[in-house]
């Protein structure tokens, strides 16, 4: 029962870092800014290590080490609260995590909020068997953090609504302009997968260096793509260009802004990336691949520039243009600024809430 309009107890559903990543770093975030609110939540965590830590070590049986573990606490959890939310995403993560949660929600007779996230949605859905659908369907909320989600649930059938991603603003300071001469400094902050396209960024060096000689990127992730992308720069040669820093902690991501002049975003798919909003708030120009949901955050030569996924050509004459026309870049960052705005804490703080308070009445009277 709610009283004076007080928010409900709440249970997160997600992982936690390490690995550093969207879900895991927003995930994080919401707990402790609604813990520091005041507002009753718990976590239970998707991706707890491993106990034994042996357990690892077993392929095949290490997945019901975690499994089991998880669903306890789950079903703990949910006698303690009246609204779940859960963090989901498409593929195996949905059919070992997203979808027990729901189940025990159903069973426990708890308000459950899907809080969908990752660019390969649509696919997901098309391909999926008909009880993913219908167990979203089911839901008491559906949430996305884009209106490119929102579209792919619509397409599907279901209803969706927006809360955008979390962007921490306190932690960010815009960056003054600097003298850079000709040697701009070009930061990614991407893991390494494929679906991030990290080699076009390397390859965009090739056009940028012709114009700043001295110019370097800084790629910023971890993930299995680290030897080939290696063996790019080798056979590019351009070792005296491109580092690798491997993982970066979330809390240290603004000292990593704090030293760039230009931020690049190579990705094939994205929703809406945690990178280009940090970028943002850090006083930085962005240039980014228009795929996904990024359109939708970021206005081609109003707040950043956009161009085609996989074109390395043009991604590097892009960086060279805002890198050349100071007024330029000094609009695109005042614009990137104002966007990142939206995304604060005190307004998203507010949207959570309202949802977990509808969510909790929606069940009451089910």
């Amino acid at each position: 029962m709610l009283v004076d309009g007080a928010a409900p107890r709440i249970c997160i559903v997600g992982p936690l870092p390490p690995p550093s990543g969207g879900m895991a770093n927003q995930c994080e975030q919401l707990v402790r800014l609604l813990d520091r609110e005041g507002v009753s939540v718990e976590l239970v965590r998707n991706n707890a290590p491993y106990r034994p830590a042996w357990a690892c070590r077993l392929p095949g049986l290490r997945a019901l080490f975690r499994l089991v573990p998880y669903l306890l606490s789950l079903w703990a959890a949910a006698g303690r609260v009246q609204v779940i939310h859960v963090f989901a995403n498409s593929g195996w993560a949905w059919h070992l995590f997203a979808a027990p949660a729901l189940l025990v929600a159903r069973l426990r007779g708890r308000a459950v909020i899907v809080n969908y996230r990752g660019g390969h949605a649509d696919t997901f859905f098309s391909s999926a068997p008909g009880h993913v659908l219908r167990s979203l369907q089911r839901a008491t909320l559906r949430v996305t953090p884009s209106p490119f989600l929102q579209r792919v649930f619509v397409k599907h059938g279901l209803q969706a609504e927006v809360v955008p991603n979390i962007i921490d603003l306190t932690r960010f300071e815009p960056v003054p302009p600097r003298d850079f001469g000709l040697a701009p400094r070009i930061v990614v902050a991407r893991n390494l997968e494929p679906i991030y396209d990290i080699a076009t960024a390397i390859r965009a060096m090739l056009p940028i260096r012709q114009v700043f000689p001295h110019a370097t990127l800084t790629v910023a992730g971890s993930g299995p793509e680290l030897p080939r992308l290696k063996a790019l720069v080798t056979e590019l040669e351009l070792q005296a260009a491109v580092s690798f820093t491997g993982r970066v902690e979330n809390a240290a991501m603004p000292q990593l802004y704090a030293l760039a002049d230009c931020v690049v975003n190579p990705s094939t798919v994205d929703n809406m990336p945690i990178s280009l909003l940090e970028a943002f708030a850090s006083g930085l120009p962005v240039v980014s691949t228009d795929a996904g949901g990024i359109p939708d955050m970021l206005t081609h030569d109003v707040s950043g520039l956009l161009v085609p996924v996989g074109n390395a050509q043009a991604m590097g004459q892009e960086v060279c243009r805002v890198l050349q026309d100071r007024a330029l870049a000094t609009r695109l960052v005042a614009a990137g600024r104002a966007e990142a705005e939206k995304y604060a804490w005190p307004r998203v703080k507010l949207q959570w809430l309202d949802a977990y308070r509808r969510a909790a009445v929606a069940q009451a009277a089910a």
